[in-house]
């Protein structure tokens, strides 16, 4: 009777409550997949977890980055705008990225998008972007403007 009375209240509850979707994976697709792993692995300072179908996997807080190899289907699309990742050591993140010489050669709101900048909504933050033009971003953890 007890665990007819917690289904009934378990079910009203789901249904008083919004299903909000929750992001847990982002993919980005790549022409080589040993050369994003080397890549990746380097920037992120993180070793990725390769998986079946030409693909590894990044664990990026609640959210999973997942680089895929499309070679073998076609050429690769870039991520959408940017790709933004906090980090507690943004001097060390861009030190990495300068050593990869993946650092953004665009300007964000007359700044250098490759050059840590405060930016004018307070994030202290610098741009990158991956061999395949996937756009990343890298924002100081206590920085980030929630909007």
């Amino acid at each position: 009777m007890a665990a007819k009375k917690t289904q009934k209240a378990n079910k009203a509850q789901k249904t008083q409550q919004p299903d909000v979707p929750q992001f847990f994976r982002l993919s980005v697709e790549v022409g080589d997949l040993g050369a994003a792993v080397a890549f990746y692995n380097q920037l992120l300072a993180l070793e990725g977890r390769k998986q079946p179908g030409a693909r590894c996997y990044y664990g990026a807080g609640p959210v999973t980055l997942s680089v895929l190899d499309v070679s073998s289907q076609g050429k690769p699309h870039p991520a959408a705008k940017a790709l933004y990742f906090t980090v507690r050591d943004l001097d060390a993140a861009f030190a990495r990225a300068k050593a990869l010489n993946c650092l953004s050669r665009e300007s964000v709101h007359d700044a250098p998008g490759g050059g840590i900048v405060v930016r004018p909504w307070g994030e202290r933050s610098f741009y990158a972007e991956d061999p395949w033009q996937n756009p990343l971003c890298f924002v100081e953890a206590g920085t980030i403007y929630p909007g």
